[in-house]
């Protein structure tokens, strides 16, 4: 690809990143420039954030229906799978999973909700109380 015809294409990061291309240059040699962005990526990043904003509503249906803790609604919301959530808190990925589980969720103590806060950005309150931001559902 030439230097001149590196797509310019806005997309929704174009504020934060630019990306490094290789081209070739006027004078036949390869070269480096920035591209803000071109359209197959934006929309391919924009299905990926539909996607995650689909789970974030299924989480937050399911905690509301007494299906699943608070845990899934947070863990979907930070964009964190199980592995990732046993990394944070220390706790083991078998132990994440019965915290899912309303009932046992219920019984736990601050120190474990504690963890789960501290990592969510949220006050133990909140997490207790699922206090959610409600107004996008």
């Amino acid at each position: 690809m030439n230097k001149k015809d590196i797509p310019q294409d806005h997309s929704a990061l174009v504020s934060y990143i630019k990306e490094l291309c290789y081209a070739v240059g006027e004078d036949g040699q390869y070269t480096t420039a920035n591209s803000t962005g071109w359209d197959v990526k934006t929309n391919a990043l924009n299905l990926a954030w539909q996607d995650i904003e689909q789970r974030i509503i299924t989480a937050y249906r399911q905690v509301k229906n007494h299906e699943v803790s608070p845990i899934l609604y947070y863990m979907e919301l930070r964009l964190m799978d199980i592995s990732i959530l046993s990394a944070y808190t220390g706790f083991w990925k078998w132990t994440i999973k019965r915290h899912l589980k309303p009932a046992v969720f219920a019984r736990l103590d601050n120190k474990a909700l504690s963890k789960y806060a501290l990592v969510f950005e949220i006050t133990i309150e909140d997490l207790k109380t699922e206090k959610f931001n409600a107004d996008k559902f």
